[in-house]
């Protein structure tokens, strides 16, 4: 890796701060942007402080925290980005907006620069028709928090240039993350693949069949989940989380397996939006705090009843992904464990479910709702027909 390399970021909030010190940390001078100067003003007072933290932890020395910091440097305006080699943007998600930066971009990087965007549910592809060359354009997605969570998926457009995957890989692995190359559909791989963990976990609190602390109790407690789907909602940011689903669906031409939900849409109208509001699916104390999180005796059967349910639904998207070659198994796998930590990759957990058990789940689920939402992926019947495994 050529340490040389000069980085642009742009967006100062949590995700470009965190992709700024991840450049930094690899040893980079990044120039940090963002059209409100307080705004960088304020993200390098909290990395400061979080430089601060690793080296109390032991993580750096205070030599080595001093030098991330002095490689991280704010630029005043857009032009300060013109000698970088590439440049990341981590700004709100617009398309309109996106278009008219990377046009503005194009005029003032030279010819070589790579334009990343760390867009989670905008399309690479129309990103890139904003630029005269659009072979320059490729998605970085991170995700948050971006020094701690190693994932990266690294999104070509249909117009991207080939080298400039493989050259992308190649410098997400030298930062220390863990890249997975996937095509330019809807949601990537994790924001595709996860919509059934907080979406039949809401389908099944609307149907009376559990509330919301049994529902996240059973899937870490049974399922072995780190976080249960109504509080990692209201950790993300309802918002946040209402809008990816929303693109989601819409991008898809509204097909019902990506539907949002109603009770989401109301958190989001009421201004609950989690842990950052004080209230979401929970309220929260002034040190983020819920209450106790439910001690009771689980009813292991519906407990087990959930689990399967937005298991199978889990699966099924996985396979889907494989199906239509979003991604290799062995990139879908690590997606999900490294970017959303499951307990294990959805492909070979489908193997120990057992494939036809899977399908005769959703085959049920299908004719008792009626609803599209549960189709079997047709990758998912013809292992069952042939008797094959993933693994």
């Amino acid at each position: 890796m050529d340490k040389s390399m000069i980085i642009g970021v742009i967006g100062a909030g949590t995700m470009g701060s965190g992709i700024a010190q991840v450049a930094a940390q690899a040893g980079h001078t990044c120039f940090l942007y963002d059209t409100r100067p307080d705004s960088v003003d304020k993200a390098l007072t909290g990395m400061a402080k979080a430089m601060d933290k690793l080296v109390e932890k032991g993580k750096f020395t205070a030599e080595e925290a001093a030098a991330i910091k002095a490689r991280i440097k704010p630029a005043k305006d857009l032009k300060d980005l013109s000698d970088c080699v590439l440049v990341i943007e981590a700004i709100i998600e617009d398309l309109v907006v996106k278009k008219k930066l990377f046009a503005d971009l194009e005029a003032i990087v030279g010819a070589e620069t790579v334009l990343a965007t760390n867009t989670s549910s905008l399309s690479v592809t129309a990103i890139a028709a904003a630029c005269n060359k659009p072979e320059r354009v490729i998605g970085l997605h991170f995700f948050n928090p971006a020094p701690i969570l190693p994932l990266v998926e690294v999104v070509p457009g249909l117009q991207t240039a080939h080298g400039s995957v493989s050259a992308c890989t190649d410098l997400m692995r030298a930062w220390g993350k863990v890249p997975v190359v996937c095509k330019d559909t809807p949601g990537f791989i994790v924001n595709r693949v996860a919509r059934p963990f907080y979406g039949e976990s809401i389908r099944i609190f609307e149907e009376g069949i559990a509330d919301m602390r049994t529902i996240d109790r059973a899937m870490k407690e049974i399922g072995g989940f780190k976080m249960g789907p109504f509080e990692l909602m209201d950790l993300i940011g309802n918002d946040i989380n209402f809008t990816v689903t929303r693109t989601v669906w819409e991008s898809f031409f509204f097909d019902p397996r990506y539907k949002p939900s109603f009770t989401q849409q109301r958190q989001v109208e009421a201004g609950w939006l989690g842990k950052k509001t004080g209230r979401g699916y929970y309220a929260y104390d002034s040190d983020g705090n819920s209450g106790t999180p439910g001690t009771a005796e689980l009813d292991a059967v519906l407990c087990r009843t959930i689990v399967d349910r937005v298991l199978v639904m889990l699966i099924n998207e996985a396979v889907d992904a494989l199906h239509l070659r979003v991604a290799t198994r062995e990139d879908i796998e690590l997606a999900m464990t490294k970017g959303v930590n499951y307990p294990k990759g959805l492909l070979k957990w489908a193997d120990e479910t057992g494939l036809p058990n899977v399908l005769k789940r959703l085959e049920k689920l299908q004719s008792v709702y009626g609803e599209d939402r549960y189709r079997p992926s047709p990758l998912l019947r013809r292992m069952v027909e042939t008797g094959s495994t993933f693994y």
